[in-house]
């Protein structure tokens, strides 16, 4: 990702959009859609609940929520036939972060922590955390120095020391081989 570019996918100064879903295709005849989950809070996906679709963030409710398979059979209020509901198709969900309620003490969105600067132990600077890949078995974060070099750190307590988001201070253990 360029650095000037912003990861959550919002314009400088504008509200942040956090991905909740991803529109597939249409089911059946009533105008449902296939929604894959992007989100670690799929109960707060219920009827009713405004969302955005799309890159302009066009604003929608959603009318009927149901499981299926490993995602959701979901409607849009107002649109009732698989026609009207395919132009939806490959379009990511959004909603505003604005309208997320707050995690646990000590717990933070993705977003919360992009542009962290990231310190190793002694307090040398190793740059931005810029980007957090989902590998499965931990996440892993990307940091970027001035330069452009990026550091890939394993987010696992060996590693991640201490954050301090009042100070946006990210203190890292570095691994051999890391740098």
């Amino acid at each position: 990702m360029p650095a000037d570019q912003q990861p959550s996918g919002s314009p400088a100064g504008g509200p942040v959009y956090l991905v909740i879903g991803y529109l597939r295709r249409p089911h059946g005849v009533c105008g449902e859609i296939i929604m894959d989950l992007h989100t670690d809070f799929p109960e707060r996906i219920k009827a009713g609940r405004k969302i955005l679709i799309g890159e302009n963030h066009q604003p929608h409710t959603l009318d009927t929520v149901r499981p299926h398979k490993d995602g959701l059979l979901v409607s849009i209020r107002g649109v009732d036939t698989p026609e009207e509901v395919g132009k939806f198709r490959n379009q990511w969900v959004y909603v505003k972060a604005s309208e997320v309620p707050p995690l646990p003490e000590g717990k933070h969105y993705q977003y919360e922590m992009i542009d962290l600067d990231v310190v190793d132990e002694n307090g040398a600077p190793l740059g931005k955390l810029v980007e957090i890949l989902e590998t499965g078995a931990n996440d892993v974060y990307v940091v970027r120095d001035e330069s452009g070099k990026e550091i890939l750190l394993p987010a696992i307590p060996s590693v991640i020391l201490d954050l301090d988001m009042d100070r946006r201070l990210l203190k890292v253990h570095l691994l051999e081989g890391l740098i």
